[in-house]
């Protein structure tokens, strides 16, 4: 049983330039600063917000053990990519202009839902970012086995 109070909250992200990071969040989709938690030493926690999720970034100095992924993000078992809805993925990425870093796509999934159409891009980091127009839930959907 799911305990009524629970909700989804936030996804962290390791950053070597959070700055950045927390700028194209605002930039493009719509992100305010709601807390900077001190850590010592120059080094802070960030969270920025839209809505009721938050992304939490943590500024790092590691390198990377593998070259940043493409297309849709990792294909190993991992979290492969964080999702924003919009109106119009065309729109979306015109207004992004050149810090729309398209990796995989626009894609229509007119053959699973009418209207569906996604692309994905990479944030300055290299994560990546789904942007999706016309998804709907499916009206009664198999349950879980």
């Amino acid at each position: 049983m799911v305990t009524r109070s629970l909700r989804f909250v936030h996804v962290a992200i390791n950053c070597k330039d959070p700055v950045t990071v927390e700028r194209f969040y605002t930039k493009h989709f719509g992100f305010e600063r709601a807390r900077v938690a001190d850590l010592g030493g120059g080094k802070q926690i960030v969270f920025i917000r839209s809505g009721h999720v938050y992304l939490e970034m943590f500024q790092t100095d590691a390198v990377a053990p593998h070259a940043p992924v493409g297309g849709d993000g990792p294909q190993y078992p991992c979290w492969r990519h964080i999702a924003f809805q919009v109106d119009d993925v065309e729109a979306k990425l015109a207004e992004m202009g050149e810090d729309a870093r398209v990796t995989l796509g626009p894609m229509s999934f007119d053959s699973f839902i009418p209207g569906w159409k996604t692309v994905w891009v990479a944030d300055p980091e290299g994560n990546i970012i789904e942007i999706s127009q016309g998804y709907v839930d499916q009206d009664d959907p198999p349950r879980l086995p």
